[in-house]
């Protein structure tokens, strides 16, 4: 049995301190270079060179974070909470995670899918289970669990007004962020509000469309860019990072940074 389905155990009252404490230790220099690192989607996901020009906002967020912090994007196209800890990959992120570091979990388009059992979670009872699997894996290797609401679709209302696709799952994950005391990201909200500034035309600049593919639901560079700036700036905003460990966050970035390898990597 995977440590991503099992019941997370914390090292009590101790393991609370140190995390209660561990902003301000890492103030004082933690001993390590810290890490964020992504759980989620294809949204948050890494592309390679064959599905190019997609681009998922966790190839974009190092632009706004200082070189002291590393990311490592776990996020996978296709999963969702359930598969993500059905398949076992949760267990080599608690593997690499150290005190200090971040897991930064966004999840909730495939936990959607009612169609699909190996991927369907309810809002309100399996998929808020999920999430705290997540948040205790975290807290029992004294890491600092964040969880971000879906990042919204493009889809708009005849009259151009964006609308929300992700039903409960996001005011479930807000529940679950309150009582869990997490820091919660609404990039739900916040990308909603985005799409509706842009109206229909413009946003379709940000989506990964192409002379063969209207794809409202993943980034091209420049939608995955401005993706990762909601993220970077909702993390200061939040106080999980301090300034000194964001930048350009109001700097105009290049999309041609964006680069796509040319093969996938092994998942460990």
């Amino acid at each position: 049995m995977s440590v991503g389905r099992r019941t997370v155990v914390t090292a009590g009252a101790g393991l609370a301190l140190a995390l209660a404490g561990a902003p301000a230790a890492r103030a004082q220099g933690h001993p390590h270079m810290r890490t964020l690192f992504i759980a989620g989607d294809s949204t948050a996901a890494r592309k390679y060179a064959d599905a190019a020009p997609e681009t998922g906002w966790g190839m974009a967020l190092p632009f706004f974070l200082h070189r002291g912090l590393t990311v490592a994007n776990h996020a996978v196209n296709g999963r969702s909470t359930k598969s993500f800890l059905d398949e076992g990959r949760l267990d080599p992120v608690l593997a690499a995670l150290r005190p200090g570091d971040l897991l930064l979990v966004q999840f909730g388009h495939n936990d959607e899918k009612a169609a699909d059992p190996t991927r369907h979670t309810e809002p309100w009872t399996t998929y808020q289970d999920n999430l705290r699997v997540f948040v205790e894996g975290a807290r029992s290797r004294a890491a600092l669990p964040v969880l971000a609401t879906p990042v919204e679709r493009r889809r708009f209302a005849v009259d151009g007004t964006a609308l929300r696709t992700h039903g409960a799952y996001p005011a479930a994950m807000r529940e679950v962020a309150r009582e869990s005391d997490v820091p919660l990201l609404d990039i739900e909200a916040l990308s909603l509000a985005l799409w509706q500034r842009l109206g229909p035309e413009a946003t379709k600049t940000y989506f990964n469309w192409t002379a063969t593919e209207r794809d409202d639901t993943h980034f091209n560079p420049p939608g995955a860019i401005e993706v990762a700036r909601l993220v970077a700036t909702e993390l200061l905003a939040t106080h999980v990072l301090a300034p000194r460990e964001t930048r350009r966050l109001h700097d105009g970035i290049d999309p041609a940074r964006i680069t796509w390898p040319a093969s996938e990597e092994s998942p460990s």
